[in-house]
């Protein structure tokens, strides 16, 4: 078996937990499809439970958040530290959407709210660096995507691996052990629909029927869990 941790960075609105339960039902429901051996074990971070030490679990994924990772919030620091912790243990990191922005920032680099504003439903993914884990290879891949802020700035050594129209940065890589991914994988599309129409006001009217109809593209998510969990056993 493989110790995974979830870093649960937020939780699902009530109302919406009837859809496909909370991220710790989201994750394991997605990566039981690839990574059969996986045994996750549950921190609640956004609620100050930590690992005790990197050493707890062999990999990390650390989920999406309604928060920003430069917000004045005790937690946050406090994983901005753990996550460091992890790049110095040499264990697996990876970063979902507020995942992806934590290992830019808590690294060095810089997390804003994006000019573009909301990326929401099915965004193409166009690959930049084809690396051997990410097999089977792929030149393009569409994810679901729920997001205002984006990474502005890689951390030093990093590899920048994908983007899409919107995101320039869009997945990248830093060192051997720690990648991150601006989309939701672990969604699932009535999931995204319902928080897409929840956040209408916010979003945008225009912006939401658009990412309503884009529903309608298919989605790699499967591939893409089959190449995190290459990566987490490289």
């Amino acid at each position: 078996m493989t110790k995974v941790g979830l870093l649960e960075c937020d939780h699902v609105r009530e109302e919406l937990l009837p859809i496909a339960g909370d991220y710790r039902e989201m994750f394991p429901a997605l990566f039981s499809q690839v990574a059969p051996d996986w045994e996750f074990t549950f921190y609640d971070v956004c609620n100050g439970h930590f690992p005790a030490s990197a050493d707890e679990c062999e990999v990390y994924v650390c989920t999406g958040s309604r928060f920003s990772v430069y917000d004045d919030e005790p937690w946050i620091a406090r994983l901005k530290e753990f996550v460091q912790e992890i790049r110095d243990s040499g264990q697996k990191y990876l970063g979902i959407c507020f995942g992806h922005q934590m290992l830019a920032e808590a690294l060095g680099g810089k997390v804003e709210k994006s000019a573009v504003g909301w990326c929401v439903g099915v965004h193409n993914f166009q690959v930049l660096s084809q690396e051997e884990w990410m097999s089977p290879a792929r030149q393009s891949f569409n994810l679901l995507m729920m997001c205002q802020d984006q990474v502005m700035e890689l951390p030093v050594g990093s590899t920048l691996l994908a983007e899409t129209q919107d995101c320039p940065i869009g997945m990248f890589r830093v060192g051997d052990n720690m990648v991150g991914i601006q989309a939701h994988p672990e969604f699932p599309k009535p999931y995204e629909r319902a928080l897409m129409e929840i956040r209408t006001e916010r979003i945008g009217q225009g912006k939401v029927e658009m990412g309503i109809v884009s529903l309608e593209l298919p989605l790699h998510e499967l591939t893409f869990a089959n190449w995190l969990k290459n990566f987490a056993t490289l």
